[in-house]
């Protein structure tokens, strides 16, 4: 499982030129499943994502995490994580999840993401237009 976060103080997702999910401050999550992922690892990812202490406090110090500012999640299916450009100029997607099986696990990390925050999700599976506006910029990788 991979997961880019990225800090943000407004960010939405389009699909067919209208808004399915939309937030203010928080976070927004590019999230992508591998053969191997477990909700385990869902839970420890939600729980990170949480606690991850990105936020200024009122030092201007990274000290504060999403519970800490009661903010908001959007989460972004992202299978192109997993891409590997090992071989020629064409990404190959191998090594990211099946559809319906990728679609279970996203489905159940946002569930238990809503443990934690607020959570506007995009459209699995769809042609998304996904406008972030990165404070910061601050953009963690948290793999698991």
């Amino acid at each position: 499982m991979r997961v880019i976060v990225q800090r943000s103080g407004s960010s939405s997702v389009c699909v067919n030129k209208k808004i399915v999910g939309s937030i203010e401050m928080g976070v927004v999550l590019l999230i992508g499943f591998t053969e191997g992922d477990t909700e385990e690892k869902l839970e420890w990812m939600a729980k990170k994502i949480a606690n991850l202490r990105i936020f200024p406090d009122n030092t201007g110090i990274m000290n504060l995490s999403l519970l800490d500012i009661s903010g908001s999640i959007l989460a972004i299916s992202q299978f192109t994580l997993y891409a590997s450009c090992e071989k020629g100029n064409r990404p190959s997607y191998m090594a990211a999840l099946k559809n319906e099986e990728a679609r279970k696990l996203y489905d159940a990390f946002c569930e238990k993401l809503r443990k934690y925050a607020k959570v506007e999700t995009g459209i699995f599976g769809a042609d998304m237009d996904v406008s972030i506006q990165n404070i910061g910029p601050t953009t963690v990788m948290l793999e698991r």
